[in-house]
């Protein structure tokens, strides 16, 4: 793709961002003006998964909002905000399953507002949820519209919005405050405001596991930095537009400090070191093989016609994934985005945890929507909406048969 402003017949000019240190001026507008299309288009697609989700489980005579915020992780995570850590089950098979699998930041959010609310702690976490998904939705504008423009920015969001497991951002989960912190730390290291990123990436160490996309990001862009910082004074050559080294710095110091103060305090608490926390995973049968396991249970599903169509439904998801990320790669996105997103996507493919949740995981690789943001930013406004709205039905009804059948975790 060249590198220069790619334009869409019809539209305006959309200029991807394809250094590290870009300084485009802002516009004028302020942010939160330019993103409420994006956020008022995502409150309505939610508003509608969560009215095709009441109705669904009225007819079935289950309770919706039972749904969204006491079952499965729901109910871990307001045991730790109720009770704290140490709370464990062991299963008949001798698996230990621990609360302390659970990072702490949405648990502690729950603790607050119930401490400073009349809610419960499970209505705190559903509020956490719902602020947290308009958050993201406003981090994804923000991301998409420095590097393709506002149009793609809207529709990226509509499209995280629209995705099949959508109904997990109304969950009382973590996905949609991880995913909130991880979008506002990319678009704050695209930005220059490396101290920002820093504390956002500390942030989301504390909220899921898959912080380390963030951290690797962070390091990864500020490595880049230094790099050519040096290259600059070796070749004699005009110094980059970059903020003071110490700001980068303390940015990448900050970045790691929220996922490793959690992993050694879990060691300290297990008495087992450093590699406590891939114990208390390894409770949950959790653990990284390199996506073997994954690999054996979609070869599994050709063991029987009917069956079969669900592993090849698999293997083209799997390959779109790739495709995705590659077009990512081929167009130039920044740096940022390809290794957040490499890491999102390596953690949730090459884990040998339950397979049905890997969907839920993805969800923080919303980078990966970029490209179809794009092309649907070049249909006529009729046509998006309406591609749109189909999207929206159609995941909304998708979202309330899972939740009223299996479901997560």
């Amino acid at each position: 793709m060249p590198r220069g402003p790619v334009r869409f017949p019809g539209r305006p000019i959309i200029e991807p961002v394809t250094d590290l240190d870009s300084r485009a001026a802002p516009p004028r507008t302020p942010l939160l003006r330019r993103a409420a299309p994006a956020l008022l288009g995502y409150a309505a697609v939610r508003a509608v998964g969560l009215v095709v989700l009441a109705v669904w489980s009225a007819a079935r005579g289950t309770s919706a909002y039972t749904l969204l915020t006491a079952r499965w992780d729901s109910l871990w995570y307001t045991r730790v905000a109720e009770l704290g850590y140490g709370y464990e089950v062991r299963l008949p098979n001798g698996d230990v399953h621990s609360n302390l699998a659970f990072f702490p930041l949405l648990p502690w959010l729950e603790r607050l507002l119930h401490a400073i609310t009349p809610l419960s702690y499970a209505d705190a976490g559903f509020t956490v949820s719902l602020f947290a998904s308009l958050a993201a939705a406003g981090g994804i504008f923000a991301v998409a519209e420095r590097v393709y423009g506002a149009r793609a920015g809207v529709c990226a969001v509509l499209l995280w919005a629209v995705l099949p497991v959508g109904i997990v951002q109304s969950m009382a989960y973590s996905e949609s405050l991880f995913t909130a912190l991880a979008a506002w730390s990319l678009y704050a290291l695209l930005t220059g405001r490396w101290v920002s990123a820093g504390a956002l990436a500390a942030l989301a160490g504390l909220t899921r596991p898959v912080g380390a996309a963030v951290v690797a990001a962070v390091w990864v862009a500020g490595v880049l930095s230094f790099v050519r910082d040096r290259a600059a004074v070796r070749d004699r050559a005009a110094p980059g537009a970059h903020p003071p080294a110490w700001r980068r710095a303390l940015g990448m110091v900050l970045a790691p400090l929220g996922a490793a103060g959690y992993v050694l305090w879990v060691g300290h608490r297990t008495g087992k070191g450093p590699l406590g926390y891939l114990d208390v995973q390894a409770g949950w049968r959790n653990g990284f093989d390199g996506g073997y396991a994954f690999a054996r249970f979609v070869a599994d599903k050709f063991t029987s016609f009917p069956s079969a169509l669900a592993g090849a439904g698999l293997i083209v998801g799997v390959v779109l994934l790739l495709w995705l990320y590659v077009t990512g790669v081929r167009r130039r996105q920044p740096v940022e985005l390809l290794v957040y997103t490499g890491v999102v996507l390596a953690l949730a493919l090459c884990a040998s945890s339950y397979f049905g949740s890997k969907p839920r995981l993805l969800l923080p690789a919303f980078p990966l929507l970029l490209p179809l943001a794009c092309a649907l930013a070049r249909l006529r406004t009729s046509r998006s909406a309406l591609v749109t709205a189909g999207l929206a039905v159609a995941s909304a009804a998708y979202g309330a048969f899972w939740l009223n059948g299996s479901g997560p975790p």
